[in-house]
């Protein structure tokens, strides 16, 4: 089952970019690649370059920045191929982000299998 697991942090609270936490990320993405868990993943660029869409009355609106107000951002995601929320979560507990903000894990919903 793929689950996806969702990197918030503080950007107030967070170590500089680079550095332990970098490493740390290449270790973890070692770990998951070589147990077969990790199926993709990247890193976001800062809210502030985000592009918000709605439809409304037929027209799509944009606006420029995060759409919520809050003091945690998403920085980055994974994406876990496990075989139940037991494992999804013993490896999400290992992702570098959760030691300084959460790691939310969903189940992903396959419609293309």
């Amino acid at each position: 089952m793929k689950y996806i697991a969702l990197i918030y942090y503080d950007p107030a609270e967070a170590p500089q970019s680079g550095g332990s936490m970098n490493e740390a990320y290449f270790d973890f993405n070692r770990r998951a690649g070589a147990a077969g868990v990790l199926a993709g993943g990247d890193a976001l660029q800062a809210p502030a370059t985000a592009t918000v869409v709605r439809m409304r009355g037929g027209e799509a609106q944009t606006m420029d920045g995060p759409f919520a107000e809050t003091k945690e951002q998403l920085g980055g995601y994974y994406l876990l191929d496990c075989t139940d929320l037991d494992e999804a979560l013993h490896w999400a507990a290992q992702i570098p982000g959760a030691r300084i903000g959460a790691v939310e894990v969903r189940p992903l919903m396959i419609f293309n299998a």
